[in-house]
């Protein structure tokens, strides 16, 4: 087995914890001041801020509701959204450093196993739990141990980056299944021992215009894809556009005539539609009687199953892809009639990292995203979930903690709204059926 798929335990070192929570305070997040805001010098990610989030909107009531849930007779597993890739690990490490500093978080193993030993050992002592695709168990089981040492585990419950920030996704029940399996543990001891868990979201919104460096994105996506770029059109007109570009080649590849007259939502549903049909014969299942989600699932353990067969295997796996990126444009992109700059930065994100690929630049760009400007950060902690006065199922915690999420970005968003926050823009995408 590739050491990339082998879980080792983390060996959290306090004294670098706490230099790295420095470093990625100054270094990844609110740049170097007297220099981030000079040229040459703010072109210098690293002195400007990796993830240009100049200012943090985390209120007191907030910090100190997370706070409360951690410390010894308590296991607390720390549930942030996850609208971006990158910023997510240097967001969420500033919280817990104010709630918890030696909490444990949740990772892809790809990061902490796959770049080499000497970083695997700087992640393991920066106390990263690598999650082991199809084999967590190793993981789960470290989790609920650190838990009960009064530390926090903090995982990312809508799994893989959505670049949908306005929109919390589907959650998982990880952090449920641990919690409860904590508190089981927890009580076999201390009859008052307690099992948390703790939500938290937030939003990132630019502090200015920026149009300019949205296009000049666009246009990079425009030309390495190879689409045409039409100079009439608006930002998110460019933007659509090359979606509705991308889906007529999916749609022409799988053998149908793109009707483009349709909206962007009918075309991917019937698209969608069609590939969910020729992965169910694939793997002999009736996906007329299965939600795609499920579908999904039943193609992973054929192809667990299935080692042996490699032209299967190919064919399986690129239909799952297929249907896999399609998806992640949701119905979100065109429920609204108006999209903001931060919306559109995430679409250019979305494709960049689906679609854009075979150069160091687009390498670079998947790992360490980099923004159109400065950003603030509005972080809220919704009321936390006490599952030892919880008697309610896995399923109806995790519809619990989803509203909470959903309510309070809901919430971020109409007061960063009504502060005049965002810059708006027609949306392209949107149809009044959506």
């Amino acid at each position: 087995m590739s050491r990339i798929d082998v879980f080792v335990a983390p060996k959290p070192n306090p004294a670098l914890i706490r230099i790295m929570t420095i470093v990625n305070r100054v270094v990844m997040l609110h740049g170097v001041p007297g220099f981030r805001d000079l040229l040459p010098f703010n072109r210098l990610a690293g002195l400007r801020g990796v993830a240009n989030v100049r200012h943090i909107d985390f209120p007191v009531d907030d910090r100190q509701r997370l706070k409360a849930c951690c410390g010894a007779g308590k296991a607390t597993f720390i549930a942030p959204n996850h609208p971006e890739f990158f910023t997510d690990w240097m967001i969420d490490k500033e919280i817990v450093s104010r709630a918890s500093p030696l909490a444990a978080s949740w990772a892809t193993h790809g990061v902490v196993n796959g770049l080499g030993r000497i970083m695997q050992k700087f992640w393991l002592a920066n106390n990263l739990i690598a999650q082991i695709p199809g084999n967590s168990a190793a993981a789960k089981e470290h989790s609920v141990a650190w838990a009960l040492k009064g530390h926090g585990v903090l995982l990312h419950p809508e799994g893989g980056v959505g670049w949908h920030a306005n929109v919390v996704g589907p959650l998982l029940p990880g952090a449920v299944e641990m919690g409860f399996e904590a508190l089981k543990r927890g009580r076999a001891t201390d009859q008052d021992f307690k099992a948390w868990i703790a939500p938290v979201v937030w939003k990132l919104a630019f502090t200015k215009n920026v149009g300019p460096a949205l296009a000049q994105e666009c246009a990079y996506v425009e030309k390495s894809l190879k689409i045409e770029c039409r100079a009439a059109d608006t930002l998110p007109e460019r933007v659509h556009h090359i979606y509705a570009t991308l889906l007529s080649r999916d749609e022409v590849a799988c053998g149908m005539a793109p009707d483009k007259q349709a909206s962007y939502a009918a075309r991917q549903e019937l698209l969608l539609l069609e590939l969910s049909r020729r992965l169910g014969e694939r793997i002999s299942i009736d996906p007329g009687a299965n939600e795609i989600a499920e579908l999904l699932r039943q193609s992973r353990r054929w192809l667990r199953d299935n080692t042996g067969n490699a032209e299967g295997q190919k064919q399986v796996r690129a239909l799952a892809d297929m249907i896999q990126r399609l998806q992640r444009v949701g119905p979100w992109a065109s429920a609204n009639p108006r999209i903001t700059q931060e919306e559109i930065a995430e679409h250019l994100k979305r494709i960049r990292n689906d679609y854009c690929k075979g150069t160091l630049r687009d390498t670079i760009n998947r790992f360490v995203p980099q923004p159109a400007g400065q950003r603030r950060a509005h972080i809220r902690v919704p009321e936390p979930l006490g599952l030892h006065a919880y008697r309610g199922s896995i399923e109806d915690a995790l519809a619990k903690l989803h509203r909470r999420m959903q309510d309070t970005i809901t919430a971020i968003v109409a007061d960063v709204e009504a502060g005049g926050g965002f810059i708006f823009y027609p949306n392209p995408f949107y149809h009044r059926d959506a």
